[in-house]
């Protein structure tokens, strides 16, 4: 297996979600990432107790990582984190905007003494602007983006199920740092990178944003339907699952109205017969399909649309997920046992992904500070 960033050490003062992700993705990929944690503990650590005493969240994304726990009003300790920096290759912080400063380890005072170092910041809003200073948990931030005025149902918003605000900026600062290697291993200069949650989510906003402003159309909160395009929905099934089916051309309309409605006049029929007029005609359109799979079970219903040729996929709950064909599995260690979880979402064909244990609080302090005397 090649280890692609085998030789970088990231030093990364961090809790919660958006910057240990990155920096998991970091170690995965053969960094060597010392996660500097608080005297308690990185808070996300008790998330919940759930995976034999670990926390899901936590367990998840330090995988690989070496622990140990600074206390930086101690001068000691903020000695020992300087040290660490001025040895790094990636210092990651997520921090409240103006606290690294506050302790001398900020952006500009970092890189001013070591000019190759990578400074990333990860921030609810960025490191200026009028909410700099606010607090940005992750559903905040799916409120204030607009998210949630497109999330939901007709009746009202949902929050998206997963910490995805968080996440996203996660994957945008590691994104961030593999792009400023590069550039690294160009000029010899690092840089400054900052990330926030705000400004990641509200690029990922764009589409609705720009039908807005341009079309003068937001998009309603529909539910487990599309928008734009019909039919494109969930139906019930006679076991009590789900199905959700999409017609995304006019001539996958056709081949729905004559293989599962067993009615091809529907495939020309004016009301129906383009995805403008049926999106104006939706609710007769789903009320056509809606008896024909509740009268079959999920996964017949599945059979019969597959066979012809309409996209479908069925709606599953965890324990679906956990035995679906098409998973893929890793196995790490932890402080309390082994854990299987989901697989990354990418494979690369040499391997180049590692599954580094999950450290206990602390697991590699004392050599730690023997190393950064």
């Amino acid at each position: 297996m090649s280890r692609d960033l085998e030789g970088l050490l990231v030093v990364s003062l961090e809790q919660a979600v958006a910057a240990p992700l990155a920096t998991a993705r970091l170690a995965d990929a053969g960094a060597r990432v010392i996660k500097i944690e608080r005297p308690e503990g990185d808070f996300a650590r008790g998330y919940d107790r759930l995976v034999h005493g670990e926390s899901a969240y936590f367990v998840w994304i330090n995988r690989g990582k070496e622990s140990i726990c600074l206390d930086l009003r101690q001068e000691g300790d903020l000695a020992v984190l300087r040290r660490m920096i001025g040895r790094a290759d990636v210092f990651v912080q997520n921090l409240a905007p103006g606290a690294a400063d506050r302790l001398g380890v900020g952006a500009e005072a970092m890189r001013a003494a070591h000019p190759a170092l990578i400074y990333v910041s990860i921030s609810g809003y960025g490191e200026d602007g009028p909410y700099r200073d606010a607090k940005a948990y992750d559903m905040l931030i799916q409120g204030e983006s607009g998210l949630l005025s497109i999330n939901g149902t007709p009746e009202g918003a949902a929050r998206v199920g997963i910490s995805v605000c968080d996440i996203a900026a996660g994957e945008t600062a590691f994104a961030a740092v593999l792009q400023s290697l590069i550039a690294r291993g160009r000029t010899g200069q690092g840089r400054v990178v900052e990330v926030s949650l705000f400004h990641t989510m509200a690029d990922w906003m764009n589409v609705p944003y720009l039908q807005a402003a341009y079309g003068g159309v937001a998009p309603a909160r529909v539910g487990l339907r599309h928008p734009s395009i019909a039919p494109y929905a969930a139906f019930a099934c006679a076991d009590g699952g789900e199905v959700l089916l999409a017609v995304q051309s006019d001539r996958e309309w056709v081949a729905l109205a004559t293989s599962v409605l067993g009615r091809p006049e529907l495939g020309t029929d004016p009301r129906y017969a383009t995805n403008v007029a049926r999106v104006a005609h939706r609710a007769e359109v789903e009320g056509m399909i809606a008896p024909v799979l509740a009268a079959l079970g999920r996964e017949a219903a599945v059979r019969l649309l597959g066979s012809a040729g309409i996209a479908c996929g069925r709606v599953s709950d965890l324990d679906d997920l956990q035995s679906h064909p098409q998973a893929r599995h890793v196995t790490v260690d932890s402080p309390t046992g082994p854990v299987t979880m989901m697989g990354r979402g990418v494979r690369f064909a040499d391997g180049g992904i590692g599954t580094g244990p999950v450290p206990a609080k602390d697991q590699h302090g004392a050599a730690l500070r023997q190393e950064f005397s």
